[in-house]
């Protein structure tokens, strides 16, 4: 079954236009409800949180309105990171989970994410027969069986307690000095709270959302703002969050960014050795660095790709029983804390490692050296299909045969916005810069 709404995460688009409109989410929200309750019993739940985009009103408003005419009753957490609904969503027995947010994107855009009752995401299969309900006529209830809506006051403290749990019991981070920064997004109370209760010091940065300053110049896609903040006030380390609070990126003492694949290196070596990562290997996409496949093999462990997306290393996880894995981006999803990626959590762990070594985020930050690797985006129109020009596909084949036994090219869609991703590795740099410049005009030209 194919999905036309549904990408990599969820539904996703600009904010009052298709299909981030007040009438799709409507749809969504009533062919979601129609999917999970399906044995006409009033009793049924669904837990809605947003992160702190303007347009969040509006489609919580409409997911609610839809929700609740096919007999759902909806319990509305407010601003609460990704990870937080799918906590709640099974801490609560829902049915399901929703997520108003388009994570690391601008504010003008927003978007939709489903859980199931587990707190995991769903399917694709399940994403593709919503999708199929919303296509068709929804069954709305009939009026004594219409849902209520009802606002949880607490669901963010339940969270901020549940994220002090991860941390180890009888530490501390008194004596450090934290630079949070909340990407004026979702974590803007929680991540403060939690590092201060544990007893660190915190310096807030991107705590003060107005609607439209989601991931402005601040967050984990732009880490410059929290690198002056580590900087100027001598701190130990930085955590930067994106909008929703599902990704970071750790900063050292020095400022320096160590993103989602040295993240991943310092948790599986430190699992591995103390007998907890389970089935020997890490699950990363494969964006991830081949340098990380190559210090993992030195470890003796395994990399395992997926297909972009967390959600797809999540099912991999799932499947092989593997309880670490993440993205480069910062998603660092670790399932005996968390079912999705969590920002928030992750530094936690990354804390609790200087902690336990005694060591400075420096020491810690750079376990291997990256092969270079080169990323470059283009954007395209709704309706194109650049990657299907004769000539795009020409120059990328030329690459693919240059490369061929020195690196590695993968060009892809984004699966979260209109654009054309060109990465490649490779150990001769000028090799890597004119094969990806050579794609990227190839795809230019085309659009």
């Amino acid at each position: 079954m194919t999905r036309k709404l549904f990408g990599t995460d969820g539904v996703r688009g600009t904010a009052n236009t298709h299909p981030m409109t007040a009438e799709m989410a409507l749809r969504l929200g009533a062919a979601a409800g129609r999917y999970f309750r399906t044995d006409g019993r009033n009793r049924h739940r669904v837990v809605i949180g947003k992160d702190t985009r303007l347009s969040g009103y509006m489609l919580e408003n409409a997911l609610t309105a839809g929700l609740t005419s096919t007999g759902m009753n909806v319990l509305l957490l407010g601003p609460v990171p990704t990870p937080a609904v799918g906590f709640l969503t099974r801490s609560m027995r829902a049915e399901f989970g929703i997520m108003i947010s388009a994570s690391h994107n601008p504010a003008h855009d927003n978007g939709i994410k489903f859980f199931g009752p587990d707190g995991f995401k769903l399917s694709d299969e399940a994403e593709a027969k919503i999708e199929s309900i919303v296509a068709g006529q929804i069954e709305p209830a009939q009026p004594q069986n219409i849902g209520r809506a009802k606002r949880i006051d607490d669901g963010l403290g339940r969270y901020v307690e549940y994220a002090k749990t991860t941390f180890p019991a009888r530490g501390q981070l008194s004596g450090l000095k934290v630079v949070i920064d909340c990407a004026n997004g979702a974590a803007y109370k929680a991540a403060p709270e939690v590092l201060w209760e544990l007893g660190a010091e915190v310096i807030p940065v991107g705590v003060a959302p107005n609607g439209l300053n989601i991931n402005d110049g601040c967050g984990s896609t732009n880490t410059r703002t929290a690198a002056e903040a580590v900087v100027a006030h001598g701190a130990d380390l930085g955590i930067s969050l994106d909008g929703d609070a599902d990704r970071v990126m750790i900063l050292d003492e020095a400022g320096q960014v160590a993103d989602g694949d040295q993240i991943m290196a310092l948790f599986a070596r430190r699992w591995a050795e103390a007998g907890r990562l389970r089935g020997g290997a890490l699950v990363a996409t494969v964006m991830s660095n081949l340098g990380l496949e190559r210090f993992l093999g030195g470890q003796g462990l395994r990399l395992e790709r997926t297909a972009v997306g967390d959600r797809y290393v999540v099912e991999r996880m799932r499947e092989g029983g593997f309880n670490l894995g993440g993205e480069q981006s910062g998603h660092i999803v670790m399932t005996d804390y968390a079912t999705t990626g969590d920002g928030l959590i992750a530094g936690l762990q990354f804390l609790a490692a200087m902690a336990e070594t005694g060591k400075k985020a420096s020491e810690l930050v750079r376990q291997f050296e990256t092969v270079p690797q080169m990323l470059k985006n283009v954007r395209y129109a709704a309706g194109q299909e650049p990657l299907a020009a004769d000539n795009v596909r020409k120059v990328i084949g030329e690459a693919e045969a240059r490369l061929n036994g020195s690196g590695r090219l993968l060009i892809r869609k984004s699966g979260t916005e209109p654009l054309i991703r060109v990465m490649a590795e490779c150990e001769d740099e000028a090799l890597l810069a004119d094969v990806v410049g050579g794609i990227v005009a190839a795809v230019e030209d085309a659009v």
